[in-house]
């Protein structure tokens, strides 16, 4: 099959052409998207923590003049004409794009220490959007100054924009590793980051003992650093454990729950207020979270609300009377729930709406950004922090140096100036008659270009006298600070002082308390009460089911669909679950309490469960979790297992009876409940054979499995029912003429079957055809 080829002005392919298959250029292609967008929008930097767009609308602001300088900071100016500014020289995208991420940095509850100080509507943690860019009004807040303030002293690569008309900062001189202060979320191709927010005071804290011994230990360095500390605060209940486990492969689960307070009302009453949301939970989708399940809706293709949705609707309303939103100005979060009754208990009430809302839930850690040498990597906490000093003692050298090279520069011209004042009647004199006064200059005194050159430029107010002694002073303390700069260059142990001092004054200066609450709680289960009353449970060959109060059931006068008719009663308990066998092995569970009852015929298993393909209905059992069972497949082995241990909390159940081949699941086997002498099992072949031994060579296995061989089968055997019994048994099957017969078989007769586990048996007489065998 010949290639398509197709021309996009590429280099000369082997055969000198400029073709390039369709394959290859559409590879080439879409790595370059992805690169583009891994790189230059969705990522962010270790270096500074900031995406492209972010860096040029920080550094674009900071060009305009919008940072804070001294005690006042700069009059803002509207969102537009930033975006405009951003825009035109280092962004070329649309506008909107801009916008939402200048939006962003402004807004409190998104990020954990804002970097720009936004004026008018910058939304709300409800979700409501910002107001138009024309509306809106920024200005850089103070922290950004630990991002910006060292631009400008050679820091920091720069690299074109994006028509060569100006040039942008490759990252900034972040002074602290921003990254994990106000952490990121996005998704590239391929990859995706979500990096949580952290208290600057214990990043700082962490960052500075890892730059003192790099060989910390784990545990020094997490309990320095604890745990996120989102922006609307909250509490984190994960284990510890968890927490590091995350920090350590980067990558993992959070659960969040959010905080509250009881107020005591007049006459006993009383009622719940949620005071902090957990990260990226809002009032109104706890708010509606309530109404579904206070006022559910029919879900799509059904006719009426499903028994589990009445129950949780039930659950809820027995102990939920109302709830409101009180959020102001003075409090960010104030939801308020009323109890049913002042009896209601309070953690009732609290696990109720914890296990059903988003008042708990869990936030993903995924720490993957640009590393420092320019690839997107998934590190891990010490990685990060190492990553980042490796680049602030970098930045560091680099500031030294460039300041140390104005320095000398300045000495060097205080030095011809000294020169020259000692020797001021002799220069005025070659200036006046040298036709050339900078040659002359430079050969008279022995001066270097740059200083003659600042000789010539000099005003005469500075050749007084007075201006030899400020030139000496200055000189002096340019020396000191010549010989501090040459120090830390020269000394890596003075580097690491100097960034470590820089680190703890950052920290006192912009530091604050935590505001998310660590401490480890179990997930919230709320226990949907059950009355726990005698049902029976009744299904159909069809698989319809339902559950009819009391065990006086006649199954004669059971009604059935046309066409279907009865599989069994199982007389239970309303607590009890219902099991489902499937044809390939796999056990389903569903709680009897949600099965319909009444008069109806029922519901359809299939709408409680979720079967896989190609797999159907083989077998039913509802019985207490305590009941024991004999399961076995028609290939001959078998196992015990309690009913407890078959339940899933799955609607797609879970792999149980491991069957080869053709096998199919037989019917399971109750074993009598209690302490029961002389448990014995009965094994029949569907050649009629049928063999009996002591239950107790079989084993319980909890977790399922192929289990033992119950009973040796000839080649086109197999095997047909099992049961457990004490002291007879009752075959079913068919006589001469195909007449159905049954047997009971006790005494001697029984024990003509008797052997060990995994014998043939022995064939049944006076039956010729067995379909099956129970205890008598």
């Amino acid at each position: 099959m010949n290639q398509t080829t197709i021309d996009f002005g590429s280099p000369a392919a082997e055969d000198g052409s400029d073709a390039l298959t369709l394959a290859h250029y559409a590879e080439r292609a879409y790595l370059e998207y992805a690169l583009s967008v891994v790189k230059g929008r969705a990522l962010p930097d270790v270096c500074d923590g900031q995406k492209p767009v972010q860096r040029r609308i920080l550094y674009s602001m900071e060009r305009m003049g919008l940072s804070f300088s001294g005690t006042s900071g700069a009059k803002p100016v509207k969102g537009a004409r930033v975006v405009g500014d951003v825009l035109g020289r280092f962004h070329p995208h649309g506008d909107q794009s801009v916008y939402d991420a200048l939006v962003r940095m402004a807004q409190d509850f998104s990020q954990r220490y804002p970097l720009i100080d936004g004026q008018g509507n910058f939304g709300s943690r409800d979700g409501d959007g910002a107001a138009a860019m024309r509306y809106t009004e920024a200005r850089l807040a103070p922290i950004a100054r630990l991002l910006l303030d060292e631009i400008d002293e050679g820091t920091v690569e720069f690299q074109p924009n994006y028509d060569g008309s100006t040039e942008e900062p490759k990252t900034l001189p972040a002074r602290l590793p921003f990254v994990l202060l106000n952490g990121a979320s996005g998704i590239a191709v391929g990859l995706a980051t979500e990096v949580p927010s952290h208290n600057l005071r214990e990043v700082a804290a962490a960052a500075v003992a890892l730059l003192k011994n790099e060989k910390l230990s784990d545990d020094e360095l997490y309990g320095l650093l604890p745990g996120p500390d989102f922006p609307g605060g909250g509490q984190l209940i994960s284990a510890a454990e968890d927490i590091r486990a995350a920090y350590a492969s980067g990558r993992g689960s959070l659960k969040l729950r959010a905080r509250w307070k009881i107020e005591d009302l007049a006459r006993g009453q009383w009622q719940l207020v949620v005071t902090e949301l957990p990260h990226g939970t809002s009032s109104q989708k706890v708010l509606e979270e309530i109404e579904e399940l206070s006022n559910p809706k029919v879900k799509t293709g059904k006719k009426a609300l499903t028994q589990e949705q009445l129950q949780l609707k039930a659950s809820v309303l027995a102990v939920l009377d109302g709830v409101r939103d009180e959020s102001s100005k003075d409090a960010p979060v104030r939801l308020v729930f009323e109890p049913k009754s002042r009896t209601v208990e309070q953690q009732e009430l609290i696990t109720t709406l914890l296990a059903h809302t988003s008042l708990e839930t869990s936030a993903p850690i995924n720490l993957t950004m640009i590393g420092a040498d320019g690839r997107p990597t998934q590190k891990n906490l010490r990685q990060i922090l190492s990553e980042w000093l490796g680049y602030r003692l970098a930045t560091v050298q680099r500031r030294t140096q460039h300041r140390l090279d104005k320095v000398l520069d300045r000495i060097h011209v205080l030095e011809g100036r000294q020169l020259v004042l000692l020797n001021i009647d002799e220069v005025i004199r070659i200036i006046r008659n040298a036709d050339e006064p900078k040659p002359a200059l430079i050969e008279r005194f022995r001066l270097s270009d740059r200083q003659a050159e600042d000789i010539l430029e000099i005003r005469l107010r500075q050749l007084a006298r007075l201006e030899a002694i400020k030139i000496e002073q200055e000189l002096e303390k340019l020396r000191e600070e010549r010989a501090k700069l040459e120090d830390i260059l020269a000394n890596p142990g003075v580097l690491k002082r100097t960034v470590v001092k820089e680190i703890e004054a950052d920290a006192k200066q912009y530091g604050d308390e935590r505001r998310t609450l660590i401490q480890a709680e179990k997930k919230a289960v709320a226990e949907v009460r059950i009355v726990d009353e005698p049902v029976t449970v009744v299904v159909s060959m069809k698989g319809w089911v339902r559950a009819l109060k009391g065990h006086e059931i006649d199954p004669a006068a059971l009604a059935f669909k046309s066409g279907d008719q009865l599989y069994g009663v199982f007389p239970c308990r309303s607590v009890d679950p219902l099991i489902v066998f499937g044809s390939n092995g796999r056990v389903y569970s569903v709680p009897v309490s949600l099965l319909p009852g009444g008069r109806g015929d029922g519901q359809p298993i299939t709408t409680l469960i979720e079967l896989e393909s190609g797999t159907q209905i083989a077998h039913y059992y509802a019985a207490g979790g305590a009941q024991r069972l004999v399961l076995a497949g028609t290939g001959g082995f078998g196992l015990i297992a309690q009913v407890g241990d078959l339940i899933s909390a799955k609607r797609a159940g879970k792999t149980f009876l491991s069957l080869e081949g053709e096998e199919k699941p037989l019917p399971p086997a109750a074993v009598p409940m209690g302490e029961v002498l002389g448990l014995q099992l009965a094994c029949l072949s569907l050649q009629g054979r049928l063999l009996t031994y002591a239950l107790d060579e079989l084993k319980h296995q909890p977790k399922g499995g192929r289990g033992l061989t119950l009973m040796d089968l000839e080649p086109k055997d197999a095997l047909l029912s099992v049961a457990a019994f004490t002291q007879a048994l009752q075959l079913l099957g068919s006589g001469r003429g195909g007449k159905p017969k049954e047997d009971v078989l006790k005494g001697a007769a029984l024990a003509a079957h008797a052997g060990k586990r995994a014998r043939k048996g022995k064939p049944v007489e006076g039956l010729q055809k067995v379909v099956r065998v129970l205890p008598a």
